[in-house]
């Protein structure tokens, strides 16, 4: 006598449903493309292949790894509608790093049974009533044969409560991001939080792991040489951007401009983590000379139609950054306060124009009445100043959080208008410099002036690594703020430049209005 669907266990309920499939995932993901009137790429026939025969294989845990823009997740939302065709007593949950990520797998699935010749018959919960509840943004019901208490699909953040849910398949969609990887914290309370999730899936169920390396120490690393890795014995589907012969896995969507213009923008440690999912290990991490660009000219202050103007050669420059990065004690600590600028051109070229240490020369200066953190808001006044500038971000961490309201004192006394734009770093110091380094050296995009080249900053660039680095890395955190901080452009109003005011080009002048008047009732 053949059992009934209810008095199976949950395995042979599994396999039931997978031996009465209507149709393969290739084939229903075939259907859905047609039915939007769009191709399906030969990437993502590749992807559904796999999947079919890891579910014909009855395989628990899956990886696939894509390249960024490969359309994973959105690949992922159509098979999830598969699944539940296939068996609609399933209960899927989709885990992201955040919330409103999952909810967008759910509201693509939603979409898609609605749309899908197939999955007509899915639309609605139990008796085929699609209430609020059961076809939310973040859960829905499928109509099903039993009441039960969890949803067909419901999306959760990694940090939510998910204590009392139980699921047949989950889906791990982009959980390793750069706001839970890039400390070996945050690596750790990643892995704690996934491990957490085994109490969640029933003894049959599949786990399926979607996304792209954020880091070396990912938990998407494959086992190499033996090394204990956090996904082993996990089945993988690896999919880079190009393959060992170099050819495009996406042609239509990334042909050879697209990828090199991709690579310039990106730099090249981000393009292999992220498109050739190869993540680049701390220890070989450096910066290449051999893309700084140098040159000599100096800047040329003007005015035009009454407008003000600033040159460097035959660049017109259309804003600035400027960044301090304050220390005291000077070379005798190892630990310099650095202040540096940054323009950026009509074209989009980064010129970096001034570097400056600032109060490593108080022995002689005739004020030895004046404490240190005065001293250098003097000198950073004073290269303000010869740069045209107005503004000025400090970082605030540490010893520089009473420096912004010191300055802004500094520079009342000396009657000059000054913008003091406060910072706190949160990212560890070598992941700031080779984030805001590595793109526009490989892209040889930043130009240096030959006193900044002749300075101790080409020393500093030459020797830096990211990890074991003992040596100074003072001016490279510095110019790395600027690189990294949005640029104030000019503004196009005129004015009268005076010798205790330094020429503004950020921001705008102060104007006094005469508010002495009575406001009626």
């Amino acid at each position: 006598m053949l059992m009934t669907a209810r008095a199976m266990t949950p395995k042979a309920r599994c396999e039931h449903h997978l031996d009465a499939m209507p149709c393969d995932f290739s084939t229903f993901l075939w259907l859905w493309n047609d039915t939007e009137r769009r191709s399906t790429p030969s990437v993502h026939l590749m992807m559904s292949g796999w999947l079919d025969s890891m579910v014909a294989a009855r395989k628990q845990g899956l990886v696939l790894l894509a390249f960024r823009g490969a359309g994973k997740s959105t690949l992922v939302g159509i098979f999830c509608a598969w699944l539940l065709l296939c068996d609609p007593e399933r209960r899927i949950l989709v885990l992201s790093a955040e919330h409103h990520l999952a909810s967008k797998m759910t509201r693509h699935v939603r979409r898609v049974i609605e749309r899908h010749p197939l999955t007509q018959g899915l639309r609605g919960g139990l008796g085929g009533h699609k209430t609020a509840e059961s076809w939310a943004y973040d859960q829905l019901t499928v109509r099903r044969r039993y009441a039960g208490r969890d949803p067909s699909l419901i999306a959760r953040g990694l940090t939510a409560n998910v204590t009392g849910i139980r699921a047949d398949m989950m889906i791990y969609d982009d959980v390793e991001v750069p706001n839970s990887c890039d400390t070996a914290v945050k690596r750790q309370d990643l892995r704690t939080r996934l491990s957490e999730t085994a109490y969640i899936l029933t003894p049959h169920g599949m786990q399926l792991y979607i996304g792209t390396p954020h880091c070396y120490d990912t938990i998407y690393k494959p086992l190499v040489s033996g090394t204990p890795c956090y996904l082993q014995g996990f089945e993988r589907l690896d999919v880079p951007l190009l393959d060992a012969q170099g050819r495009s896995a996406w042609r239509e969507r990334f042909d050879e401009k697209a990828i090199a213009r991709l690579r310039q923008q990106t730099g090249p440690r981000r393009f292999a983590a992220q498109m050739l999912l190869c993540p680049q290990s701390p220890e070989e991490s450096r910066l290449d000379v051999r893309g700084i660009v140098p040159y000599d000219a100096e800047l040329t202050y003007g005015e035009a139609l009454s407008q003000p103007v600033l040159t460097l050669g035959d660049k017109r420059l259309v804003s600035a950054s400027c960044w301090w990065d304050p220390a005291w004690g000077g070379a005798q600590k190892n630990c310099g306060s650095v202040i540096a600028v940054l323009y950026t051109d009509e074209d989009g070229g980064l010129w970096l124009h001034g570097l400056r240490w600032l109060g490593e020369e108080k022995e002689q200066r005739t004020q030895d009445h004046e404490d240190d953190a005065s001293r250098q808001c003097g000198e950073a006044l004073d290269f303000l100043a010869e740069h045209y500038l107005s503004s000025v971000h400090i970082e605030v961490n540490g010893l520089g959080k009473f420096l912004p309201s010191l300055l802004r004192r500094v520079s009342q006394e000396r009657g000059v208008m000054l913008s003091v734009i406060e910072h706190h770093s949160t990212k560890p110091k070598h992941v700031r410099i080779l984030e805001a380094f590595d793109a526009v050296l490989a892209a040889k995009a930043l130009h240096v002036h030959a006193r900044v080249i002749a300075s101790p900053f080409m020393d500093e660039l030459r020797h830096w690594q990211a990890v074991g680095y003992k040596g100074r890395d003072d001016a490279l955190d510095a110019v790395s703020g600027c690189l990294s901080s949005e640029p104030i452009r000019f503004n196009r109003h005129s004015f009268t430049p005076s010798k205790a005011q330094p020429r503004r080009w950020q921001g705008r002048d102060a104007v006094e209005a005469n508010c002495a008047f009575d406001v009626m009732a």
